[in-house]
């Protein structure tokens, strides 16, 4: 068999780049991360097997690694606390962290730029987070149980991504945009009900520590400081005044990303003439003739190539790229790994019969449709907004539907709500519960939506 050419192309390799033995080894690995499912499929798999494990014969080991302590010393400071909560605090904390990035955004570039572009979606948001808590709080008005309102207030936009590349071109582009900002929508108003209302009794000297660290960061951006490590070194004293204060550590991950430069330090036009002098440099010099080590000009000149194009790209979006694939790979599916294990005790049926497990399926999947059309058809009747190109009313009712696939943050909130372990396994099946019945009924809905429109 002749060998693979050295020159053979691909998205990882240029043409004369040398074909290593770890890329074909790696290979799958990035098919796997390029496709649409790759993190949706990952959470449901960690969701599968948390399920399967704490309801085997070795629940024992799952809760007993979560609740391993893990910590490290420093001196005579101590910090430990178990891997579960490492998980939900720490790990989280990259997750809240790319979200507040995503959401800046957004508001600058994005979906949310405009009034006239955010109207549509954030009134709809705001309809989808109000009609969930009412009901829930209506089936559940007393005790213990009532804290639970903010559970089916969110959608989890992994989840949900997922199921619209199921779909594929069955839905419009403009009713993925307008879900999308949505969701956006829905993670700014997650982060103000779990900062006003699931924040434990505070310390003010630790919260004000906090804040002094988030202006310290802030001034990193006026003076227009670039650098990562800085922005991490001042991102991490925040988040750990913040998990000492009271507030939850991940409103301090969300509130250091608006702080990320969101500038580049030149523009297109000069970033070209910088190039084409820096190539004119190095054909003057004399590229490499093989892959041996550079000259010290050759390597000077690839050095402010590099800066360059470090200039021409502004950190948030460096940041948000390199983040997108440990939290979309990692940090999720150890969450759902860590979070969905829910202990099944004297059935289903029984399970089910829980006011609060009823009150967050029908928050989610009807509050979520009801608020969302509500407020979406009153914006658009009152002139407000306009239905997205392409986009009818049928693909607004299903992926009205899919907006109550709360998933992930609907589970994180119920950890903040329920100290009692009994309720939180109860809000953890209806959490579940709820996600698989509005990803089933969205997607059946959209294809006979689709179908209905096609010609025969």
């Amino acid at each position: 068999m002749t060998p693979k050419s050295s020159t053979t192309s691909s998205p990882f390799r240029g043409p004369s780049c040398e074909l290593r033995p770890i890329d074909r080894l790696l290979e799958p690995l990035r098919a796997f991360g390029r496709h649409d499912l790759a993190g949706a499929g990952l959470l449901l798999l960690a969701t599968v097997v948390a399920l399967g494990w704490a309801n085997s014969p070795w629940a024992s080991t799952y809760h007993a690694l979560l609740h391993t302590p893990v910590g490290a010393e420093f001196g005579d400071v101590r910090l430990e606390k178990t891997l579960h909560h490492w998980i939900n605090d720490g790990l989280m904390g990259l997750f809240f962290f790319l979200v507040g990035l995503e959401i800046k955004r957004e508001l600058l570039v994005g979906e949310l730029a405009s009034l006239r572009k955010a109207t549509l979606p954030a009134v709809a948001a705001v309809g989808g987070m109000v009609v969930p808590a009412v009901l829930f709080y209506a089936l559940n008005p007393e005790g213990e149980a009532s804290q639970g309102w903010g559970i089916p207030m969110v959608t989890d936009i992994a989840f949900v991504l997922g199921v619209l590349a199921v779909l594929g071109d069955r839905v419009p582009l403009g009713a993925k945009v307008f879900l999308t900002a949505l969701a956006i929508v829905d993670d700014i108003g997650a982060v103000v009900v779990i900062a006003v209302f699931y924040t434990d009794d505070l310390s003010m000297v630790a919260l004000m520590a906090g804040m002094a660290c988030l202006a310290l960061s802030s001034g990193l951006n006026l003076l227009r400081t670039r650098s990562a490590v800085a922005y991490f070194i001042v991102g991490t004293l925040t988040w750990l005044s913040f998990l000492e204060s009271g507030v939850h550590a991940t409103i301090a991950a969300l509130l250091i990303a608006f702080t990320i430069p969101a500038r580049t330090r030149i523009d297109g036009t000069g970033f070209l003439a910088r190039m084409e002098h820096l190539v004119a440099r190095l054909r003057a010099v004399g590229p490499p003739e093989d892959r041996a080590l550079n000259t010290h000009q050759q390597q000077q000149l690839f050095e402010r190539m590099g800066a360059a194009v470090d200039h021409a790209s502004a950190p948030l979006q460096r940041i948000e790229h390199a983040l997108g694939g440990p939290v979309t790979f990692v940090v999720l599916p150890l969450f759902a790994l860590a979070n969905a294990g829910v202990t099944i005790h004297g059935g289903i049926g029984q399970s089910f019969a829980s006011p609060v497990v009823v009150g967050i399926v029908v928050g989610l999947f009807v509050g979520k449709t009801v608020g969302i059309l509500g407020a979406a058809g009153l914006s658009v009747r009152l002139g407000l907004a306009d239905l997205p190109q392409g986009v009818t009313w049928r693909h607004l009712i299903g992926v009205s539907m899919l907006a109550g696939i709360g998933f992930t943050m609907a589970l994180f909130i119920a950890m903040l709500a329920f100290g009692d372990a009994r309720l939180l396994e109860q809000a953890k099946v209806g959490v579940l519960a709820a996600s698989l019945l509005a990803g089933t009924a969205g997607v059946v809905f959209l294809r006979a939506a689709t179908d209905r429109q096609r010609p025969s």
